[in-house]
């Protein structure tokens, strides 16, 4: 299993961040679109690694269009020699229309347009194929020898998919070469409702489960000691009630028999009782999102529960020393 670690935005230390983590074992440095944008650490990580892959995981493909993602998709591949690969996600309504001020409709159809025409925009300037790309929301159909990039050594990058819902993950299947399972999933619904609908993808395009990368971040609670186990317990409780409270993620609860348990989460954080929602999520429901042990455990555990379906994850073990992390690294990675 591949492992991928995140770092910050501060440029300053972004590179020696992602040094040490390839020095560690990590497969790939991570950086993710909240507060800050999530290309220009990886350009600088870049320049102080070899090997490791370079992601976003995600950053928000509504809030561009599918020439301004080509581009960057297709620099930070060339400048990192083919490790670059773009994680893309949706985001909701809210955040497209309100805070990007774009346009919001179909997301699932939509994004498998997206992504085709950023196929489309990739080919033409790797093989020279005319770009002609006429769809329901993107229609690319100039290119100039002005415009269109030189250095196509390393070709298009890799892109990956953040969904939760069959339909989203079914594009995944399709049209991206890996998927970013989203953090707050059960291992029922990863089983059941996420690896079916990837495979109905794949065989829309006819590709094998070899050519497709599955990547799921799941909560791991962990520590040196029982304090720090149950520091690391109650933020995972917190986190997994906030996600909780999203109506779209309520067939994840669901998945475990507590989809009741969505309506008051969300009424919860309506009025701001963030807080008191993590006092809802009790340890039986925890244990169907986190891997839970001593440091020394967590390796085998993720093995046991997910080492048959899942090819990468990105769990946090922010909390231990670099020596322990380190330790669960190459135990997974082995």
């Amino acid at each position: 299993m591949k492992v991928d670690g995140g770092v910050g935005w501060d440029l300053s230390s972004v590179g020696q961040q992602a040094s040490d983590l390839e020095e560690m074992g990590y497969s790939g440095i991570l950086t993710a679109e909240t507060s800050h944008d999530p290309f220009l650490p990886l350009a600088f990580a870049a320049q102080t690694t070899s090997k490791v892959d370079l992601m976003t995981g995600i950053a928000v493909a509504f809030a561009r269009t599918p020439m301004i993602l080509a581009q960057i998709g297709h620099d930070l591949n060339a400048t990192s020699e083919g490790r670059f690969v773009l994680g893309l996600g949706s985001q909701i309504r809210a955040h497209i229309t309100k805070r990007f001020s774009m346009p919001w409709s179909e997301p699932a159809n939509r994004m498998r347009e997206f992504i085709l025409a950023m196929r489309a925009i990739w080919d033409t300037w790797n093989n020279g194929a005319p770009l002609e790309f006429t769809g329901k929301f993107y229609t690319h159909t100039l290119m100039t020898p002005f415009f269109t990039p030189t250095n196509t050594e390393f070709g298009a990058p890799r892109v990956f998919l953040a969904a939760v819902g069959p339909r989203m993950t079914e594009v995944a299947g399709e049209v991206a070469d890996g998927i970013i399972a989203h953090a707050f999933t059960t291992e029922t619904y990863l089983r059941k409702t996420t690896i079916p609908a990837i495979e109905r993808g794949l065989a829309k395009a006819g590709k094998s489960r070899d050519d497709f990368e599955i990547s799921y971040p799941c909560f791991v609670i962990t520590g040196r000691d029982e304090k720090e186990m149950e520091q690391s317990k109650q933020a995972a409780k917190q986190q997994i009630a906030f996600y909780g409270s999203t109506p779209a993620y309520k067939p994840v609860l669901d998945s475990i028999g507590a989809g009741e348990l969505q309506g008051e989460l969300n009424s919860m954080s309506k009025q701001g009782r963030w807080v008191e929602m993590g006092g809802l999520i009790d340890d039986s429901m925890v244990g169907h999102f986190a891997v839970v042990g001593e440091p020394a455990q967590v390796a085998q555990q993720m093995k046991s529960r997910y080492g048959d379906i899942v090819d990468r994850t990105s769990a946090a073990y922010a909390n231990l020393p670099k020596e322990d992390q380190s330790r669960i690294v190459q135990e997974l990675t082995a």
